[in-house]
């Protein structure tokens, strides 16, 4: 089975890690490099749909011209 997991500009990829890294640690979720099969679904997915919000947030504010 093929990966999905993919950015859509892999140049962004190294900073898309970055941010996933920050936004568990806001959020308290243990994540760490390598194997996280430790780790709950939701865990994963509270870590995947932070950070969605936090993107989406950051684009309005941007097509808003607040920044």
């Amino acid at each position: 089975m093929a990966s999905r997991n993919r950015s859509e500009v892999p140049q962004a990829r190294e900073a898309l890690d970055r941010f996933k890294y920050e936004v568990a640690n806001e959020i308290g979720v243990p994540l760490k490099q390598g194997y996280n099969g430790d780790l709950t679904s939701y865990q994963n997915g509270s870590v995947g749909g932070m950070m969605v919000k936090k993107m989406i947030a950051e684009q309005e504010k941007r097509m808003s011209g607040l920044q």
